[in-house]
């Protein structure tokens, strides 16, 4: 560490927290509120680099893969949602499987390794329905990974079938399903989700849909929609049952951080989180969450060039190609809606770093020659 470094850690309160770092401790909640209270986000920064660094060298990942938002027809009405309409609305949508199948077999000819599938709670579709909607996916390739379905989605599934969750979990992946998204986190604390999504699954039900896939040998990732009314300890309490969890069962992949977008939704008078915010809160959850092996920026929330700079905050994954992506361009995201692999590859060496493509469980695998 140089001089000019430690004079910064010790300005901004950090020497304490920098000392833990260095030595590996787990960061308690005291330290994350003094990092959250840091005014220093380079110092923040160059810890969160430190533990990015021990845990993934200079590599950063990327992946082939393509959204499908099957419906944003729901019987839910989240304040903070821009995405969710009801049947009646001019522009509600549900796409049919037979399309869906049309939107995979386009991309798989592109070199897509993974469907990331999310939609709203429908209130007509039958559990049969998403069964049948895997198992054709599955049928184009078995090694495509269907990733789909969070964990509100799991506890509609299961209604709608009049079952539990884990054997709503098992007749899924015996359909096809690989692994869960971390979707439909929110805030945990009650106090927010009375005000930006009652009605929703409890962080306790929320927790105990991915802890039932882990003990099943599942895996999945976890997010945090951050920036609207939560305060700076109820983050931090997410990320403590997040790394709770974690240590319980080991079957989360990554942790992305979702900034929250205020375009057409009841919360559009609250301005979105700043770049300041958003590089703070990555390296925050990359030093706090120390059981996770991989922080990932998802590029079409925060942007590929501030993406490209998170690299230097923590950050080892930018997630993919995506192609198609409703919930946040109707938010107000003003990011494309797809990459490239070269793109991609091309903004992680202008960081600095070795662009790694990897699947859905970060095993590396070699670059496609299909442009994508």
């Amino acid at each position: 560490m140089n001089s000019a470094i430690a004079k910064s850690l010790e300005a901004s309160g950090l020497r304490v927290v920098a000392e833990k770092v260095a030595a590996g401790t787990r960061l308690d909640d005291g330290d994350a509120a003094a990092l959250y209270a840091a005014s220093d986000l380079n110092a923040v920064g160059w810890l969160a680099n430190q533990v990015r660094e021990r845990k993934n060298g200079n590599r950063a990942y990327y992946i082939l893969n393509r959204h499908i938002n099957y419906s944003n027809v729901c019987v839910l009405s989240c304040d903070f949602c821009s995405f969710a309409r009801k049947k009646r609305d001019a522009d509600a949508w549900e796409y049919t499987i037979e399309e869906m199948v049309a939107k995979a077999r386009e991309s798989l000819a592109l070199g897509i390794t993974e469907l990331h599938i999310v939609g709203g709670l429908h209130p007509s579709w039958k559990f049969e329905h998403y069964e049948r909607m895997l198992r054709e996916l599955k049928a184009l390739s078995p090694a495509l990974h269907l990733k789909a379905f969070t964990a509100i989605e799991i506890l509609h599934l299961a209604w709608v079938g009049r079952m539990s969750v884990p054997q709503t979990l098992d007749r899924l992946r015996a359909a096809g399903l690989d692994s869960l998204p971390g979707g439909g986190a929110e805030i945990f604390a009650q106090r927010v989700r009375d005000l930006i999504c009652r009605g929703k699954e409890t962080a306790a039900e929320w927790l105990d849909v991915h802890r039932v896939w882990h003990r099943a040998g599942g895996r999945s990732t976890c997010t945090m929609l951050y920036g609207h009314v939560e305060t700076i300890p109820e983050r931090i309490e997410h990320l403590r049952l997040l790394r709770e969890l974690q240590d319980e069962t080991g079957g989360f992949t990554a942790f992305v951080p979702l900034p929250f977008h205020p375009a057409n939704n009841a919360l559009s008078g609250i301005p979105e989180p700043s770049g300041f915010e958003n590089l703070r809160n990555l390296a925050i959850a990359r030093l706090y969450l120390d059981n996770f092996d991989h922080i990932k920026c998802y590029w079409i929330n925060h942007g590929l060039k501030l993406a490209q700079v998170s690299l230097s905050y923590g950050v080892d994954d930018l997630d993919g190609t995506v192609v198609e992506e409703t919930i946040y361009h109707m938010a107000g995201a003003k990011t494309p809606e797809k990459q490239s692999a070269g793109e991609l590859a091309r903004a992680i060496r202008e960081a600095g770093c070795e662009p790694v493509l990897r699947d859905s469980l970060y095993r590396e695998i070699s670059p496609s020659p299909v442009r994508t």
